[in-house]
This record gives structure tokens, C-alpha cells and sequence, in this order.
């Protein structure tokens, strides 16, 4: 099953560098105008190694990833980046407002080297499909830097909370790190490398099954780099863990809003649906909600489903609305050549209301258990089916393969 170990990772000198400046959100989620901002903000932020600026003049000896190795091996020499004493966990607590509400929850967690399983092997669980360019684009960064800049994040089950409880404890300490992104999440860290607490939390997390929230490409680039690589090291890569069980774990739901159609007939959706309280439409000129005619036999319409998958919403609104009634194909959805994803169910209408789409769909979360049961046995979700928040900073806590 699982096995999770304690390392000595690369952080930032708090004496020679402000922390709040040098970190970042994951690379996929850096806008243009983010990668600006952070480039702007410090020279030793991440953003120069996780995502660098790409130059008409690159060539093969001075790109991206060449420039990344650089930026590593100078900061590691100037001290910018240095090793911790010793080999630790380290809990990382993330305090936050649950967007749209006054909700402020805590979601707690620990980062460890996690060992890379293949999927057949049943102990780690994907719960999306992967696309090969970002793979392509990941692998040459850790070819060139040999270092994990970012950790995947990843759940397990413990009901009784037992780790949790191990991680309140030693929270109760001064943090080690402490820093308020730009969504106003603080985040908190503290090192531990008492050899009882290390192996309560090993012995622990030995039975454990994993399933990837968020990181699938970067975790599948470790696995590429693990079958082309000797070092025992790459056997391993650095993950937070959260429990499943934790009331303050959040998935946002991620809206469609759909564009540049010929022609939208809303009243081919009742081929399928009736009024209700599911899937939220807004057009241009009106805004209701629809339910699934119960009579609807949805194995014959999604034959190649599991009865899992037919009852997500966002699995209906895809092959239903999408492609059925609007005559979106599934390729079409993955180069977003008609679906834009959208954040927040406002930003979602406001698009529709301002002529920039012609139809939003507005979907509630997914739930945990959903995305749980459709990972264990063995299949997985239509893209951006789960945005969990907030997300794992970059730069907080870096794993040489050394």
C-alpha cells in the first residue's frame, strides 16, 4: 500500500528572501498577467523556474528549462534556497473563506515524499484524464533541474482522524512558515522531525489508498521520469496529504459558458429535462433550472459509463446538454473551442449578460464521495469536474532528487 516518508527539502531562507513574494500558485493555474505579477514581485520567486518566460531567440542551450536549471543552481549556491537541518514532515494548515460566503474553514494537512505506484498497482487512484503537452513541457523541467518545485495534492481515508489529531498537536508550536497569498489564504507550516510523531504518521498512512485532487500531470511526468531514471530518489515525489475526512476539504463546482455557436435552442433540452433545482441555464433573457426527466434510461443513452459516472451532473450537462442537444463534441469541449470553464456563478452570468457567451450552465460541487467511488473502481471524471480550494502554494517546500 502506501508508503510515505519523511525528506530534507529545499526552502526559501527566511533571512535573505520575504516569503510572501517568492511563492506562488501552481503553474497551471498562472495566468499571463500572474506570470507578469510574479516576475514583478521578487527576482527569486518561483514563477522563473515553475513557469519562465519563453524567448523568440531560445534555442537548445538557453530556453526555458535551461534557464530554470540556472535560476536553481545559483540560488542553491547564494543560499537563497536552503536544505533543511533534518529529514521531516511538514503540517500545513491553509485558513480560508470559502468563496462566495463568510464561511472561514481550516483545512489541514501534512507534506511528505510519497512513493510513485503505477495505477495497476492500486494504491493511487487518478480521478481525470491527463493531455500529453503538458506532460511533454513538465518532464523537460525536471530533466533539466532534477528537483520537484511543487507537491501534488493528494487524499486518504481516516474517519477516526488519527493524523489529524497528531497535526493539531504539534500546530501548537510557532510555525516555521507563514504566508498570506493573494486570495488571502494563509498558509502555515510547521517542520517535524521527532522520530515518534515521524512514525505514528508512517505506520499510519501505510494502508492508506491515495487519490490525486489535483497534480495528475505532474504525477504521471514523475512516473515517466522514475522509468528513465536509476536514482532511487525518483522513485518518490513530494506530496500534501489531507484526509478525506476532513469537514473542511472544499471543491468548488467550475460552470460552463458556452459561445461562438450558430444557433442555441434551449427548447431541445426538454427532450431530456424538466423544470427543477439541478443544473442552473442562463440565457440572455431568462435564467431556470433544470432537473432529469425520471423516466430517462440513462445506461442506454451512456452505455460506456458506470452507473457512477451517469449520475454526475457535470457527466449529464457534457453528453446531454453539450453534446446531444447543442451538438458540442467531446474534442471540441477539450480544445474549449465553444465551452469556456468559469469560477463563481456570477462571473458565469455576467458573461452571458454582457453578450460574451451565449449560454452558461451553473453546476453545484461535486461531491467527495462521488469523485471517491468513481476513482476506486477505476474510471474517471470530464475535465475541471473538481476545483479544490484553495490550492497547494509553489515554492514553499522544494524535493532535489539528490
Amino acid at each position: 500500500m502506501a508508503k510515505v516518508v519523511p525528506f530534507r527539502g529545499l526552502r526559501y531562507a527566511s533571512d535573505k528572501v520575504p516569503v510572501e513574494k517568492v511563492v506562488t500558485q501552481p503553474y497551471d493555474k498562472i495566468s499571463k498577467e500572474m506570470q507578469e505579477r510574479y516576475y514583478a514581485l521578487h527576482p527569486n520567486n518561483i514563477v522563473r523556474i515553475v513557469l519562465g518566460k519563453a524567448s523568440p531567440e531560445d534555442s537548445p542551450s538557453n530556453n526555458v528549462y535551461t534557464r530554470a536549471a540556472k535560476y536553481l543552481k545559483d540560488w542553491r549556491a547564494t543560499g537563497i534556497l536552503e536544505q533543511v537541518a533534518e529529514p521531516s514532515f511538514c503540517v500545513y494548515f491553509q485558513k480560508f473563506s470559502v468563496p462566495d460566503t463568510n464561511e472561514v474553514r481550516v483545512r489541514k494537512g501534512f507534506i511528505g515524499l510519497g512513493r510513485l505506484e503505477d495505477y495497476a498497482n492500486g494504491v493511487v487512484f487518478p480521478h481525470e484524464r491527463t493531455l500529453t503537452g503538458p506532460k511533454k513541457d513538465r518532464l523537460e523541467l525536471l530533466r533539466h533541474t532534477r528537483t520537484h518545485f511543487e507537491q501534488i495534492f493528494m487524499l486518504y481515508e481516516d474517519p477516526e482522524r488519527r493524523i489529524d489529531k497528531i497535526l493539531e498537536e504539534v500546530a501548537e508550536a510557532k510555525p516555521d512558515i507563514q504566508v498570506e497569498d493573494e486570495y488571502q489564504v494563509e498558509h502555515t507550516l510547521w517542520f517535524v522531525s521527532e522520530p515518534k510523531t515521524l512514525s505514528f504518521i508512517q505506520a499510519e498512512m501505510e494502508g492508506k489508498k491515495l487519490i490525486i485532487a489535483d497534480g495528475h500531470h505532474r504525477y504521471e511526468t514523475a512516473l515517466a521520469y522514475r522509468n528513465e531514471s536509476s536514482s532511487d530518489a525518483a522513485r518518490f515525489m513530494a506530496m500534501t496529504f489531507f484526509n478525506m475526512h476532513s469537514p473542511a476539504l472544499t471543491i468548488l463546482p467550475t460552470h460552463r459558458v458556452v459561445a461562438n455557436l450558430p444557433n442555441v435552442d434551449t427548447k431541445s433540452f426538454f427532450e431530456f429535462f424538466t423544470e427543477g433545482d439541478t443544473i442552473g441555464v442562463v440565457t440572455k433573457d431568462t435564467t431556470f433550472h433544470l432537473n432529469l426527466k425520471p423516466s430517462l434510461n440513462l445506461a442506454r443513452l451512456m452505455p460506456d459509463l458506470s452507473e457512477n459516472q451517469r449520475k454526475l451532473d457535470v457527466v449529464i450537462l457534457h453528453r446531454l446538454l453539450l453534446e446531444k442537444c447543442l451538438g458540442i463534441s467531446e474534442d471540441a469541449m477539450k480544445r474549449e473551442s465553444h465551452v469556456a470553464y468559469v469560477r463563481g456563478a456570477e462571473a458565469a452570468t455576467e458573461k452571458v449578460r454582457s453578450g460574451q457567451a451565449q449560454i452558461a450552465f451553473l453546476l453545484k460541487p461535486t461531491r467527495l464521495d462521488q469523485m471517491r467511488d468513481i476513482a476506486y473502481e477505476g474510471n474517471v471524471m470530464p475535465q475541471k469536474s473538481t476545483d479544490f480550494y484553495p490550492k497547494v502554494l509553489s515554492g514553499l517546500l522544494l524535493y532535489p532528487l539528490e
